[in-house]
């Protein structure tokens, strides 16, 4: 299992739900993804970007400046025959 950080701040919609997608294509189920983001519109886009994909937000933290998730990459295929 590794942990890879994606720095997305600055960035505005879609941006930040385009390339959380991208990363996550690139990782192995386990690994986690972090995710920082400035865009206010990355709690809603990134949680339904999840939902699509079928992986999971561990945490999600909002602080004043920045939201930072914590994503585990799920099987999709063990997912799918259950």
């Amino acid at each position: 299992m590794t942990q890879t950080t994606l720095d997305l701040t600055g960035l505005k919609c879609p941006l930040p739900a385009l390339k959380t997608r991208k990363a996550l294509k690139a990782l192995k189920p386990g690994d986690l993804l972090e995710v920082l983001c400035t865009d206010p519109l990355s709690v809603i886009d990134i949680p339904n970007l999840i939902r699509e994909t079928g992986d999971k937000i561990e945490i999600t933290e909002r602080a004043e400046r920045h939201i930072v998730f914590l994503i585990e990459k799920i099987d999709s295929a063990g997912a799918q025959a259950g």
